[in-house]
């Protein structure tokens, strides 16, 4: 006797990952960040710390924020997703507050780092990266939901 199955319908289309197509230039732009900010932090605290300690340790900070970001942009899952969003929204935060701050009280960082000025010694990438970023995962998502 032959087994009943039940059909099933095809699967649409799957949601277009974070990392792929566009995605990869942004997950490729973040890893580069997560490394320069990485190294710096790491050669600041290594061999100054004590010359400018929050800005060294605000250094180390985006750098996991932006490893965070990273690797949660190049998984692209569900969860994923919901941790790049948190990472580029915490990303955007500090550099709005960091670069505010730096400006407003210069002498509060002797030293700059990588969200100061809203990331001018880095072109202001710092700045607009967590905008495309949230803005990626917003539009991967709505195509994402509308298949």
């Amino acid at each position: 006797m032959a087994e009943r199955t039940t059909p099933t319908e095809p699967a649409g289309p799957a949601a277009p990952g974070t990392g792929s197509g566009p995605g990869r230039m942004l997950v490729a732009v973040y890893a580069v960040f997560a490394l320069a900010a990485g190294c710096r932090a790491g050669v600041q605290i290594a061999t100054r710390f004590d010359e400018a300690p929050v800005a060294y340790a605000l250094s180390a900070v985006a750098a996991a924020v932006y490893v965070l970001a990273t690797v949660a942009l190049a998984r692209g899952g569900r969860t994923s997703r919901r941790v790049a969003a948190a990472a580029c929204s915490v990303e955007l935060a500090g550099v709005l507050v960091v670069g505010t701050l730096s400006l407003a009280d210069p002498a509060a960082f002797p030293d700059a780092t990588v969200w100061s000025a809203y990331g001018r010694g880095y072109g202001f990438v710092p700045l607009v990266l967590p905008v495309v970023g949230l803005w990626w995962l917003w539009r991967t998502g709505r195509r994402g939901a509308r298949a």
